[in-house]
């Protein structure tokens, strides 16, 4: 676990450095994806290819599933999940929140993570049973919080009529809790419960790269994980808190019906 957790790290911090010191302006060449407000640039690639360059060099018989790359199979039991940039239209803002995030998973269980939020110079990590880290500070997701006093941090998808229905959960959610924060990135958030910062998440939208390494450094920092009705977490529905808050605002979404076809 400790060799996967330093060579994800490494590879992260690498690519961080290089997006931080090749940050695009909004002149710069941008892609859209899904729809025009899902953006992709030329160094969300670039960091991938290095990424999976990096990994390969180290394991060169291994999965490695990326955004913008795929899956390229190979021949041992472990599989790299990796998001290159996670927070893309923060990155082009130069806000804050966006992050480099690697994962490692064997047997198709998640055992290593790490998330590199580039900006504020802050590594997460997590290894399976071994704990969380920023740093060298072990990390504790906040406990005992009600959902009324619970900060709840969220975000929103790309197309219209998935942010009109999310808009319309939002503003159910709203009164019910402390207050609302949208930071612009799945896995800065999640480490972000994980660190004890907001007391609670969730998103519908995400998808498997945005959440496999933060949401294990969630997870041994003592959050629970997952989807609606017992399922895992996925597009559908990621939600993370620690237990007692998770199961109010696992309730609480499940009555606003928030899995409609929107």
């Amino acid at each position: 676990m400790t060799d996967f957790v330093r060579l994800a790290e490494d590879i992260a911090r690498e690519a961080g450095e290089m997006l931080l010191a090749k940050r695009p302006t909004m002149s710069s060449a941008i892609e859209t994806k899904s729809s025009p407000t899902d953006v992709v640039t030329e160094l969300d690639k670039a960091s991938e290819q290095l990424i999976r360059s990096r990994i390969l060099a180290a394991r060169p018989d291994d999965t490695i599933l990326g955004e913008e790359g795929g899956e390229a199979r190979g021949a041992s039991s472990v599989r790299w999940v990796v998001d290159p940039v996670d927070g893309t239209v923060n990155f082009l803002y130069g806000l804050p929140d966006w992050a480099v995030s690697i994962a490692v998973e064997v047997d198709g269980r998640v055992v290593a993570g790490a998330v590199n939020v580039v900006p504020r110079g802050e590594m997460f990590t997590a290894a399976l049973g071994e704990g969380a880290w920023l740093g060298g500070e072990r990390l504790r997701c906040n406990t005992g919080v009600p959902l009324e006093r619970a900060l709840v941090a969220t975000g929103f998808g790309y197309s219209a009529g998935r942010r009109a229905v999310q808009g319309e959960v939002l503003a159910a959610v709203l009164p019910r809790v402390r207050d609302i924060r949208r930071g612009g990135s799945c896995a800065s958030d999640l480490c972000s419960v994980a660190a004890g910062r907001v007391d609670a998440y969730y998103e519908r939208g995400t998808n498997y790269w945005d959440f496999a390494a933060a949401g294990l450094v969630a997870t041994e920092a003592g959050a629970r994980i997952g989807g609606l009705h017992g399922k895992p977490c996925s597009s559908e529905m990621t939600l993370s808190a620690a237990p007692g808050l998770f199961e109010e605002l696992h309730d609480l979404l499940a009555s606003l019906d928030p899995e409609r076809d929107a």
